[in-house]
């Protein structure tokens, strides 16, 4: 998984991503983009459910209500179509954060918000999840660009934050890494497992309050800036 950088690019959408084409070059009408938007939503259902060595393109086509052929307008094949599945959960995890972030004032503010934003998230969509675990043997390269996406967002608000004197001075890679590890693991064990569990697949609101005022107590007492340390200040 993987937790989304409180501050991360200012436009990922125009940062990420291009505009689509088809596998012949040809740039993508509104109708194109519904269809490849549709194929995209079934990939993700299809992948999630299945496991990328279980699923097809039949699979992911009957998901989508279009035919083989109106696939390969859109996708090579299925290692194409998985990778572009993970890059778009990326994004979105992304955007969910980043918006609620924006609209907080101060670095734990944010932090508080972007955390909970990406638990929603995670709530709403658990194949982030199943997906991003699923890359680490399907497409490695998909993995470290998820996880390299996000760190390199995340440190720099983290350096920014030990700017203004808010954050005690540390490397910010370090500790992006650090706290989307925390975001992970703990989205696992209260969002994502209680859902699993849930015989009637009920997806959980969001995590339990008690759950996510100790985790930010927790991130909160490690970020906080040592006694004396002001914005100038480098203790690293």
């Amino acid at each position: 998984m993987a937790i989304e950088p409180l501050h991360p690019d200012t436009d990922t959408d125009a940062a990420d991503v291009s505009a689509p084409t088809t596998t012949r070059g040809t740039v993508l009408t509104a109708r194109g983009l519904r269809t490849r938007r549709r194929l995209l939503d079934a990939a993700e259902t299809i992948f999630a459910e299945l496991g990328y060595p279980a699923a097809s393109i039949v699979k992911i086509t009957e998901q989508a209500g279009c035919g083989l052929g109106t696939f390969y307008l859109y996708f090579e094949g299925k290692q194409e179509i998985f990778n572009e599945v993970v890059v778009d959960l990326n994004r979105r995890v992304r955007r969910a954060m980043n918006d609620a972030s924006r609209a907080e004032t101060g670095r734990i503010a944010s932090e508080r918000a972007g955390f909970r934003a990406f638990f929603r998230f995670t709530a709403e969509h658990p194949a982030l999840y199943r997906i991003i675990r699923q890359a680490e043997f399907a497409s490695p390269d998909a993995l470290r660009l998820h996880y390299a996406k996000i760190v390199d967002g995340y440190a720099q608000g983290i350096e920014e934050g030990q700017q203004t004197g808010e954050v005690h001075r540390m490397d910010p890679e370090v500790v992006a890494w650090a706290l989307m590890g925390i975001g992970e693991i703990i989205g696992m064990r209260w969002v994502l497992w209680p859902q699993e569990e849930d015989s009637a697949g009920q997806a959980a609101a969001d995590i339990p309050d008690h759950v996510f005022d100790t985790m930010m107590e927790f991130i909160e007492r490690a970020l906080a800036p040592v006694d004396g340390t002001g914005p100038d200040d480098d203790h690293r």
